[in-house]
């Protein structure tokens, strides 16, 4: 976490966007790779979202003010998304980043998929699932935003996979099956690229706001849908693919049903498969920056120790594939 917004400069921020002056700065948990920041202007409750200076980004990532721009979209168009309300300017000080309305809800996945709180909303929300994705990949892509197929993704993983310099012979396997398996590339859509369980704030009746943008690009639309059912997200609850908490087939059907392309099987297992890789691939990053001291404390050392984890999940997926 970097250091804390100045509070000066948040009033002269309030004043430009017409809040009162601000009464509460603290720290949100769950922003691995961004600051978030609950700032509270008066009654109005927001949270601060910026790109830290010095923290090791995946090559994928876009820039953090053409991920608010898609937020703003999302947010037009019904997506379940926070209200962005100001896009940070340099002159204000404060970094890169972006304010947006604070959103209720639960983002940590062992509680969605474990607590009784959720209960009664787990069942419907593999469906909810299905018709936010079905929106996200119809709305428009801003000129700017980089197109990524599945040869260009699978090549950025390779090359940071190369940078740990360490024998990993099922990452080596899995790599092989995924430039054997590659599908043809389809229609480039709208795709959030980090769509799962954690990304979600989750209220009493379902997904509230769909979280962390950062990954999005122009893609092929089933790899949000083979991301969501990663094993890793599925906090323990390996009986639930999607999500640790809903089926494929609900998922699948709902999506449909929302105005989504037909659910190719096979390229959604395609995803999955790299999928788990590229999570497999981001806990090695992590692993490398903590032996560099580019960062540093408990999560990321825990991140780092579950590419373990990975492997297993990928033998298990190519021994079926």
């Amino acid at each position: 976490m970097t250091a804390a917004p100045s509070i000066e400069k948040l009033s002269q921020l309030a004043k430009r966007v017409h809040l009162d002056a601000p009464r509460n700065v603290r720290p949100l948990s769950g922003g691995a790779s961004q600051d978030l920041w609950l700032v509270e202007f008066g009654d109005v409750r927001t949270v601060l979202r910026r790109a830290p200076d010095g923290r090791i980004r995946s090559e994928l990532a876009i820039p953090i003010e053409l991920e608010a721009e898609l937020i703003r979209a999302a947010h037009a168009q019904g997506v379940p998304s926070p209200r962005v309300l100001h896009v940070l300017t340099p002159d204000e000080g404060l970094g890169a980043g972006f304010l947006m309305e604070h959103v209720e809800g639960e983002a940590l996945g062992q509680r969605i998929v474990r607590g009784e709180a959720f209960a009664n909303v787990r069942p419907r929300l593999a469906r909810q699932c299905g018709g936010v994705l079905a929106r996200i990949h119809q709305l428009p892509a801003p000129a700017d935003l980089p197109v990524q197929g599945a040869a260009e993704i699978v090549a950025a993983l390779e090359r940071q996979h190369r940078r740990e310099d360490w024998p990993r012979p099922v990452f080596e396997l899995a790599f092989r099956w995924l430039k054997q398996n590659a599908p043809s590339p389809s229609a480039p859509r709208v795709v959030h690229g980090d769509f799962r369980t954690g990304n979600l704030l989750i209220g009493a009746k379902g997904v509230r706001a769909v979280l962390d943008w950062e990954l999005a690009h122009a893609g092929d639309p089933m790899e949000d849908l083979g991301w969501l059912c990663v094993n890793s997200w599925r906090f323990g609850a390996i009986e639930n693919p999607v999500g640790g908490f809903g089926t494929r087939e609900a998922l699948y059907e709902a999506y449909e049903a929302a105005g989504g392309e037909r659910v190719d099987l096979k390229r959604t297992r395609f995803w999955e498969v790299l999928g788990t890789l590229r999570w497999g691939v981001i806990c090695t990053v992590s692993a490398i920056a903590l032996r560099e001291g580019a960062a540093s404390g408990v999560e990321r050392a825990m991140i780092a120790r579950r590419a373990s984890e990975t492997e297993l999940d990928l033998l298990n997926l190519l021994e079926k594939a």
